[in-house]
């Protein structure tokens, strides 16, 4: 299993050892020990699964007073999976990074808490699961403008199918002062 650093501290690719014979294949998907060993030391309390068409933008979306780390990863289609920096006072505030998260690639990403998420469906549809290190709390999920100037995520297409909250969702710098503060370390 590869864990793959990114130029976001604590966002991290993951690449399995998939296995392959004539009757298909086997992987490991989560291996606690391993995922420590690499940095990934939340525990995981909440599983969510979702299923959406093509050119559909889920996000960006965080929780603020209980961060949530994610492990995503895709069991139909492909997505675009994107994480930005939200802790204020971060080197990296409001820098994103992305991976090509497949069926096919069985690549992984963890996003730490203090990150915000979301994703773009570039296949037909897409089926995406994903574990949580914090409960849903729906009253502390803010949600960020897909396409926040600031932060200048370079999506790969236009006139996304979005959801009314998505659709709506204000820039970072309106909620700046709602978000968590970056912890040194």
């Amino acid at each position: 299993m590869l864990f793959c650093p990114t130029e976001l501290a604590g966002v991290i690719i993951v690449e399995p050892d998939v296995h392959r014979d004539a009757r298909g294949f086997f992987l490991e998907t989560y291996h606690s020990e391993q995922y420590r060993k690499a940095g990934i030391t939340g525990t995981f309390v909440q599983e969510n699964h979702s299923l959406s068409g093509g050119k559909t933008i889920r996000g960006m979306h965080a929780q603020v007073r209980y961060p949530q780390g994610k492990l995503i990863r895709v069991i139909e289609g492909e997505i675009f999976d994107v994480a930005v920096d939200i802790r204020r006072g971060s080197p990296t505030y409001m820098r994103w990074v992305s991976a090509i998260l497949s069926a096919a690639n069985f690549r992984q990403l963890y996003i730490p808490p203090g990150f915000a998420h979301g994703f773009a469906v570039t296949t037909t549809r897409a089926e995406v699961v994903y574990k949580c290190t914090e409960f849903y709390h729906p009253d502390d999920e803010i949600s960020l403008a897909w396409n926040d100037p600031t932060v200048g995520i370079e999506w790969p297409f236009r006139n996304p199918v979005l959801s009314e909250r998505d659709r709506l969702a204000p820039s970072l710098n309106a909620v700046e002062k709602s978000l968590p503060v970056h912890e040194s370390q």
